[in-house]
């Protein structure tokens, strides 16, 4: 493929966040020169190929929660938008509350989850008992469910968004990190590549945990900051249901779902520190298994066939950054989902396209995701993080 000495749009970032940019704006704007430039070897190898999979619509602020509806039904019409496979389960979402502050909280969650079309049932801790024998709840008090959360494929939406963009005309490149942006007279004039140089006048800046790098390189301040998140997939356990939901202990951000035969389970350390680190922390780990098998005793007695160590881009008030960054003209942003980026990608880069082609985006109003939001008073803030 040769090297694109002009663009319309570039984009850095090649996981589910740029590769929907790429495929809305081409898909809206036909002709278009678009390109995404992926740091690593593969397109989605940063967060997105590490995610756990899960998709939600049990959200405590009403953008994310129209987020999700309006990604779900983007994701249900993938086989014929974008025209790929996408693999998704509605096993839904159960909640565990074991405080009373986190049930009154989400009793207020439920009521706007259901007002905005959101069907999540209200759980009493003896009903969730029933439904899960296979756990011991004997501290849950109360819960919520919604059948309309699920898990999907991570890497079919970056599969799909790739041939999608590649077929619209979308020059799409790999091990190609931006390493500085050239502007002038306040407005950007060129993203610069070990490859070369790109004159455009538009940056979009899908890096995910590295997106303040980005900012960085064009005097923005970005309050994005990458946490390290890991998780496990055991071998088979065959008592395992094959209808067993996502499973959320809120209190202990642990969390429980079928992966294959076996379970994937994950715990957030809230005492990480921020920065770059992917390895394996063993030590965590023997304190996420102990609360999960204290959870689960059937995964005493399984093994470990995976580990999975990736990065979290996480804002001040859990929400991302999505729009023009008005510190220079033609800079834009879709990076910060705080953990919950795969599940919105969708929705997320149609309302990029429609930002940048039109002059604003108009599916979602996202006045509240903005980044002014972050350096102005009286922030709200995302209470549902796992």
């Amino acid at each position: 493929m040769d090297w694109p000495a002009v663009a319309d749009v570039v984009i850095a970032g090649g996981g589910v966040m740029g590769l929907s940019t790429a495929y809305h704006l081409l898909k809206k704007s036909p002709g278009l020169r678009v390109v995404v430039l992926e740091k690593g070897p593969f397109f989605g190898c940063g967060s997105t190929s590490k995610a756990a999979g899960g998709f939600r619509h049990q959200f405590a602020t009403e953008i994310n929660i129209r987020l999700s509806l309006l990604s779900v039904q983007m994701m249900e019409r993938f086989r014929e938008d974008p025209g790929a496979p996408l693999e998704m389960r509605f096993c839904g979402y159960l909640f565990l509350l074991t405080r009373e502050q986190d049930v009154e909280e989400f009793r207020a969650q439920v009521e706007l989850q259901r007002r905005l079309g959101v069907p999540t049932d209200w759980l009493s801790g003896e009903e969730i008992r029933r439904r899960l024998p296979m756990m011991r709840l004997e501290d849950v008090i109360a819960g919520t469910f919604c059948r309309r959360d699920g898990l999907l494929s991570p890497m079919d939406l970056v599969n799909g968004y790739t041939a999608g963009a590649r077929r619209l005309g979308g020059l799409l490149f790999t091990d190609t990190p931006v390493v500085g942006v050239r502007t002038r007279g306040g407005r950007i004039e060129a993203v610069v590549t070990p490859r070369g140089e790109i004159a455009t006048p538009i940056l979009v800046n899908a890096a995910g945990a590295w997106a303040a790098q980005i900012g960085q390189m064009v005097g923005a301040e970005l309050p994005i900051v990458p946490y390290r998140r890991q998780y496990l997939v055991t071998t088979p356990i065959p008592e395992i249901p094959p209808d067993f939901p996502m499973v959320i202990d809120f209190a202990q951000s642990l969390y429980f779902h079928r992966e294959g035969e076996g379970i994937l389970t994950g715990m957030s350390n809230r005492a990480e520190p921020p920065g770059f680190n992917e390895q394996l922390d063993p030590e965590w780990e023997l304190i996420h298994m102990e609360a999960a098998i204290a959870r689960m005793p059937l995964l005493e007695q399984a093994g470990v066939r995976a580990r999975v160590v990736g990065l979290y881009e996480v804002t001040p008030d859990a929400h991302p950054i999505i729009g023009r960054i008005p510190v220079v003209a033609g800079f834009y942003t879709v990076a910060g989902f705080s953990g919950h980026g795969v599940m919105h990608g969708p929705a997320a880069g149609l309302l990029m396209a429609e930002e940048i082609l039109d002059g604003r985006a108009h599916t979602l109003d996202i006045a509240p995701l903005r980044w002014e939001r972050l350096v102005q008073a009286g922030r709200f803030a995302e209470y549902n993080v796992i």
